[in-house]
């Protein structure tokens, strides 16, 4: 059986007449002058999608690409070209413009390439033709019928079934050599309620790094269908939401997002090493309450952040950034590991080959305490309890975040009341993150849907936490 360096060189480099044997003198003709680094990043990508709306197919398409970046850095300065015809000659030319940033163009000797171990945290598998387009688009018409059987006020349905395919290979002058293949799927579905002239949405998503007949499974359309629907029913009754500073209870799972906006972005090595995060210069100094640590973990099993590898052949791995509210590290790419004289995270990441790779998270989430979720309702007076999110704006240098609750409610002496509409959550991350007062016993991670932009680049990514209790957080609301 051929090994996954073997698959992948066969698929992305044979068709230009490229071998592995190759890749040394290749990437030796970047090691010039005064560059630090370089290396040639190699990929080939397959996207499908169908979309769903009130029966009918609104969008199928299918996409197919390959190419290959070149990279040369020289102390923080970065030569990058790309092309979409992988050929020694294409790859030349574009090795001339990355390497126009270095001053001096001699030649300072080859280059080694050894091959980095690749673990198995998803399988080696492309998971688009598992299933043939009519029987996709059937169990999406099942997701509708599903939807509007659960409740007579469900006017809209719309089901998103989303798959891409990508393998990548990596070789660098450090002498990296590596190789992964990714398969990626997610389902998602929302749905319109109405009732008295009134109109709420309801959502809810699942995927990871599976296949699909993992995915398309009669419990998991039920176990969407219920949740979106039941949002948007719960929400018909919502009452207006008080505004004004209050305790508020955030829900385990996919409230974790505003933990990975608001203060995983601080986290990562590039803003740090510019000096323009809120955490910049405080490794050692005391950023949240005690009893937070925070992890970034690329290496969870079939999770759609994890990477066996990163976009730049460093071996995933688990990075403690925050330790019982002690700063105690950040996410680095090789570029700026170098520049500040830390050893990198596994976390370089791009969106294609047509991109750069900088530091970014991967399944970023909170530790859990052991304090239960319904201890934490029980000490509040009158707050919020904050289920889901829905949309919401950051600005990563500073913290400052609003975020809307898509599921939220009223809690009333110690007890959850009635469903509140148009909350949103208003702070600055880091002092958000002080003033948690409980951490729950039941960590979980969102359910596979998450994706995240960064300087104009989006990847897939895991968020997650316990249920937390937040003292003190400013509520917009509309009573």
């Amino acid at each position: 059986m051929p090994t996954l360096l073997q698959t992948v060189s066969e698929s992305i480099l044979a068709p230009g007449g490229l071998s592995i044997d190759d890749l040394e003198p290749l990437v030796g003709e970047l090691s010039v002058g005064d560059v630090d680094f370089a290396d040639l990043f190699f990929e080939r990508a397959e996207a499908e999608t169908y979309s769903l709306e009130d029966g009918e197919v609104k969008d199928a398409s299918y996409h197919r690409d390959a190419g290959v970046g070149v990279r040369a850095c020289a102390g923080d300065k970065q030569g990058f070209a790309y092309s979409s015809e992988i050929t020694a000659a294409r790859i030349r030319e574009a090795r001339d413009v990355a390497i126009a940033i270095q001053e001096g163009r001699g030649p300072r000797g080859g280059v080694n390439l050894d091959q980095v171990s690749t673990p198995k945290l998803y399988i080696a598998k492309n998971p688009i033709p598992e299933k043939v387009a009519t029987d996709k688009i059937a169990f999406l018409l099942e997701i509708d019928a599903k939807a509007r059987a659960r409740s007579a006020s469900v006017s809209q349905v719309q089901a998103t079934l989303s798959i891409s395919y990508r393998e990548i290979l990596i070789a660098a002058t450090d002498g990296t050599l590596g190789a992964d293949i990714r398969p990626l799927v997610r389902l998602s579905v929302s749905v319109l309620a109405e009732k008295n002239g009134r109109r709420e949405r309801g959502s809810s998503g699942l995927g990871g790094r599976y296949d699909l007949q993992r995915l398309l499974t009669d419990a998991h359309a039920d176990q969407l269908v219920a949740e979106a629907v039941d949002q948007a029913v719960v929400n018909l009754d919502a009452v207006d939401c008080p505004a004004g500073e209050m305790p508020v209870v955030l829900a385990s799972g996919w409230p974790g997002v505003l933990l990975h906006e608001a203060v995983g972005h601080g986290l990562e090595g590039d803003f740090n090493r510019k000096g323009s995060s809120f955490y910049s210069g405080k490794i050692g100094q005391q950023v949240a309450s005690k009893g937070v640590t925070v992890v970034d973990d690329g290496t969870l099993l079939d999770r759609r952040g994890s990477l066996n590898i990163d976009d730049e052949g460093h071996a995933s791995q688990r990075n403690v950034l925050i330790e019982d509210g002690t700063l105690v590290g950040y996410m680095q790419d090789k570029l700026n590991a170098r520049l500040m004289d830390v050893a990198a995270t596994g976390n370089g990441r791009r969106e294609s080959y047509a991109h750069l790779p900088m530091p970014r998270m991967t399944n970023t989430f909170m530790e859990p305490g052991d304090a239960t979720q319904a201890n934490m309702i029980e000490s509040v007076e009158r707050g919020i309890f904050a289920v889901n999110f829905g949309g919401g704006q950051v600005d990563i240098t500073s913290g400052q975040f609003v975020f809307a609750a898509s599921e939220a409610y009223l809690i009333e002496q110690g007890k959850v009341t009635a469903p509140v509409k148009g909350a949103t959550l208003i702070g600055h991350g880091p002092h958000v993150m002080s003033a948690i007062s409980m951490i729950g016993d039941d960590l979980a991670l969102d359910s596979g849907i998450g994706i995240c932009g960064k300087n104009g680049q989006s990847v897939p990514v895991g968020v997650g936490q316990p249920s937390l209790k937040i003292d003190r957080l400013t509520v917009g609301g509309t009573a």
